[in-house]
């Protein structure tokens, strides 16, 4: 699993939001991979020897700007001049092979001068001020910015959306320039408009996303040049160590001989595939090579066998202890640990999960599905031999815990992955595999650099114009001041915004406008950015475009439409237990927070409602019993006495009336 079939690299490219790269050849390509390496060694040398924020993100954006520039494509070739293309129109394309290629082969591409172009200018618009970091930083807090200053902050900002626009579509670079629009020109809106501002100049723009830690380099950047480019650069390791391949076997062996194996295999595969891809789609891709087969020989249907895909791949980025990259940024943005952030999602991933295995396990008795021989090593024997690959996981939640800072808590895990890949002759990592491992982890963490970077233009105009404050208040005051209203509004918009830009990316706008709107109402912050994060997430699963559905579907050759509403099905515990810890008192409690006793009590409920869902989805036949399931569910998650008491009777009454309506179709 080291490296994507060709095959695989081309779903994930056409299903992913990030845009697929450039495939590199000859020594162009070993430069990449040897500048992407020396970033990510700075990365991993920069937690021990810290340097200042602003010249530690101005630095690493240095880096890794132009790397977009020269590893995208910028889909820009049949507009720009014949001077600007290496190659003939008449050129074969990337993904088509030459004569004498094995079909799937793609060929590799060269830059073209426009790109080396682009990528010189992000070098020396982000060097240039670092020659003299200390008068830059001061022009920015109060003196007057050089005309050079102000040249260059427009030049980063159109080169930031064309990156952009390179690597995850339109869609974010088209709200980064409406944002800019409405910085400029806010001044010429209606005086009665609530987001009406005073306007500001060309100068005072560049000022606020370019001079200091409110703008390009604020908290997404800073969290993309430490958490993210650590954990990529770990998961890298991981996967070269051998873990994935580990994790597959694993799973496969520990469920071998219930008709409902294959299905809870795929999903606990997904589950520890995320420790080392993070990306919903991704994971999706590379477990469905593997599983599918096994799922089609368990007679599973296609729809339903790409549900479970899509549900196992996104659990890749709602699972610890490598949550998604919008995990690290409520991290910075509530001033807490990592592990804090951990705690959070543990008690929704365990209801997550329990949801997808009663879901499997209704489907098992459903399609009447049976158990796999499948030809892999006894589990005690896999773990006796290769368990040391749990080690370092461990090892970070341990660190952590014992007040080691997360950055600090990775790179230790990564050297210690480092060093048992020695216990496994086929995957000891020598200096070819070390020196892979830190260029993936680099080339993986551009997409993500360019969106948090791009992100700053939003988060610098919000603050910089008091929007977000006003836009809250328009949520607040269009719902009527109702919580309920308020949160199901938000949870549709971030769905909406998510289904047009990344996770990241709809985190953080949401984060800035929605997050405050909920907490005017008295949520507090973490249960206001736990309820954006998971809806954020599980875009990826909503129709109608819910990717990793999409490429589930690819994969099975199912139809798309029922393969979404089959992923849905299995997702659907997540969809609703953000709204409990958002909209009930004890909600909190799903977050971990509060006394032990009602943390568990709550736990406890929250998982009958997640059965009560279960059973409202697929588990009864007829429709009166999967009402009454359903509403015990709803009830259930109020989490408040009453509500649980009227739930669990309501559950009994559905569980009664299935069994009468049963008996009476089979007397037998």
């Amino acid at each position: 699993m080291t490296e994507l079939s060709d095959r695989e690299a081309e779903l994930v490219s056409a299903h992913e939001q990030e845009r697929p790269a450039r495939q590199l050849g000859g020594p162009l390509r070993l430069g990449v991979w040897i500048v992407g390496g020396l970033l990510s060694v700075y990365s991993l040398v920069v937690v021990f020897r810290p340097v200042e924020a602003l010249e530690h993100r101005m630095t690493f954006l240095a880096v890794a700007l132009p790397l977009v520039f020269l590893c995208y494509r910028s889909g820009w070739s049949s507009f720009l001049p014949r001077l600007f293309r290496r190659g003939t129109a008449a050129s074969p394309s990337p993904e088509t092979p030459a004569d004498g290629e094995p079909e799937g082969t793609r060929r590799s591409e060269r830059p073209s001068v426009a790109d080396w172009l682009l990528a010189a200018a992000s070098l020396a618009v982000l060097v240039y001020p670092l020659l003299d970091i200390d008068g830059f930083r001061n022009r920015g807090s109060g003196a007057a910015l050089t005309d050079l200053d102000v040249v260059a902050g427009l030049a980063l900002t159109v080169l930031l959306l064309e990156a952009v626009r390179r690597t995850v579509g339109w869609s974010l670079t088209i709200i980064c320039i409406v944002f800019l629009i409405y910085a400029y020109y806010g001044a010429y809106l209606p005086i009665d408009w609530t987001i009406g501002h005073r306007g500001f100049d060309l100068g005072q723009i560049v000022s606020q996303l370019f001079t200091g830690t409110e703008g390009f380099f604020g908290v997404p950047m800073q969290v993309a040049a430490s958490y993210i480019i650590l954990f990529t650069i770990y998961g890298a390791v991981l996967d070269y160590s051998g873990a994935s391949k580990f994790f597959i076997d694993l799973s496969f062996a520990a469920f071998r001989k219930s008709r409902a194996a294959p299905g809870r295999t795929v999903t606990t595969a997904g589950f520890l595939l995320g420790t080392v891809s993070g990306s919903g789609v991704a994971t999706t891709v590379s477990l469905g090579s593997v599983a599918w087969p096994v799922l089609r020989r368990a007679g599973y249907p296609k729809e339903p066998a790409g549900g479970i895909l899509a549900a196992g791949g996104i659990g890749a980025i709602l699972s610890p202890p490598t949550l998604g990259a919008a995990a690290f940024i409520i991290a910075e943005y509530l001033r807490v640990s990592y592990l804090e952030v951990l705690l959070y999602a543990t008690i929704p991933t365990l209801l997550y999960y329990l949801g997808i295995f009663l879901a499997i396990e209704i489907d098992s008795r459903r399609f009447s599905t049976h158990a796999v021989q499948v030809d892999a090593p006894k589990a005690g024997k896999l773990l006796l031999r290769f368990g040391y690959h749990f080690s370092s996981l461990i090892l970070i939640i341990v660190l952590m815990a014992l007040d080691r800072s997360a950055f600090q808590s990775v790179v230790i895990a990564t050297a210690i992955a480092f060093a048992l890949s020695f216990l496994d002759p086929q995957h000891r990592m020598g200096p070819k595999r070390v020196g892979q491992a830190l260029a993936k982890g680099t080339l993986e963490v551009l997409p993500v650099t360019a969106v948090c970077a791009a992100a700053g233009i939003i988060v610098g105009v919000i603050t910089q114009t008091g929007l977000g404050l006003n836009l809250s208040a328009i949520i607040v005051d269009f719902a009527a001041g109702n919580l309920v209203l308020t949160t199901l509004m938000s949870g549709i918009a971030v769905m909406l915004l998510g289904l047009a830009v990344p996770v990241t990316a709809s985190f953080i706008i949401a984060a800035v406008i929605i997050g405050p709107a909920l907490t005017t109402l008295g949520v507090t912050q973490a249960e206001a950015y736990m309820f954006v994060f998971y809806y954020a997430v599980l875009s990826e699963v909503s129709p109608p475009t819910a990717l990793s559905a999409v490429a589930a579907a690819a994969i099975t050759g199912g139809n798309t439409y029922k393969t979404m509403m089959m992923t849905w099905r299995y997702t659907l515990p997540a969809f609703l237990v953000p709204f409990a810890f958002v909209l009930t008192p004890n909600g909190q409690a799903l977050l971990g927070q509060g006394p032990i006793g009602t943390v568990l009590l709550m736990t406890a409920v929250s998982a009958v409602a997640v059965a009560a869902l279960a059973l409202a989805t697929g588990g009864m036949s007829g429709w009166p019993e999967r009402a009454l399931a359903a509403i015990a569910a709803v009830l259930l998650l109020f989490l408040e006495p009453v509500p649980i008491v009227a739930g669990l009777a309501v559950l009994a009454v559905a569980v009664a009336v299935h069994l009468v309506r049963s008996r009476r179709r089979d007397p037998a």
